[in-house]
């Protein structure tokens, strides 16, 4: 069962859009299930595809979780929307999981025929969501900078941020504690992620030009 090894330099352009945009949709389900037992545990950002992370409420460990790579683009290479996103990785986690032995920092990663998959339908939580979001988040044409395109638990108080900047050639994975001085940190972050200094190599996530660690800042 080989271990994906094949290092990306990260999104650009209207594909940082797409996946940030993706991103921001699913944050609610690590709160919400996607369907039964099954939560939201990332979304990790490639060219050409998202990889949806999904496993238990809790679970960090890599063969906890399941790692579903679906196309950015349809059978008309228009881009996907991520209600299309949550209602294919629905039906992913509600019935038998793609076969694969194929492997991504350590975690089953399967690829997803979505020309054969049909998505499963919006939840009264979806609906619920929906309008919440629309009024507390209302739409701006300026995106978020450093938009976030991804994100994966690493720990039951760390995440790995996945950012894109100008500064780089591709995207800054940030990781990051959950408790501490979260307001301070969330403040500095975007200058952090520009210090070249910080970066490092982290040849085990192809998700990732350059890696900051700021689980001690």
């Amino acid at each position: 069962m080989p271990e994906l090894d094949q290092r990306v330099s990260g999104v650009c352009g209207e594909t940082v859009e797409q996946q940030a945009y993706i991103t921001r949709f699913l944050l609610d389900y690590t709160a919400v299930p996607l369907a039964g037992a099954a939560f939201l545990r990332g979304v990790l950002p490639t060219p050409d595809a998202v990889r949806v992370v999904t496993g238990a409420a809790d679970a960090v460990a890599p063969r906890e979780l399941t790692v579903f790579e679906i196309p950015l683009s349809d059978e008309d290479d228009e881009p996907v929307t991520a209600p299309l996103v949550l209602g294919w990785t629905r039906t992913l986690v509600s019935g038998a999981h793609p076969r694969t032995d194929a492997f991504v920092m350590g975690m089953p990663l399967a690829a997803v025929d979505t020309a054969v998959l049909e998505a499963a339908g919006p939840t009264r939580d979806d609906q619920v969501l929906r309008v919440l979001r629309t009024l507390a988040w209302p739409f701006v044409e300026t995106p978020p900078s450093p938009a976030l395109c991804g994100f994966l638990f690493t720990g039951q108080a760390s995440m790995r941020l996945y950012l894109a900047t100008e500064r780089a050639d591709g995207l800054i994975a940030a990781d990051v504690r959950l408790t501490g001085g979260l307001t301070a940190l969330l403040a500095a972050l975007p200058s952090l992620i520009g210090e070249e200094e910080r970066w490092v190599t982290d040849m085990s996530d192809p998700h990732c030009v350059h890696v900051v660690d700021l689980t001690t800042w």
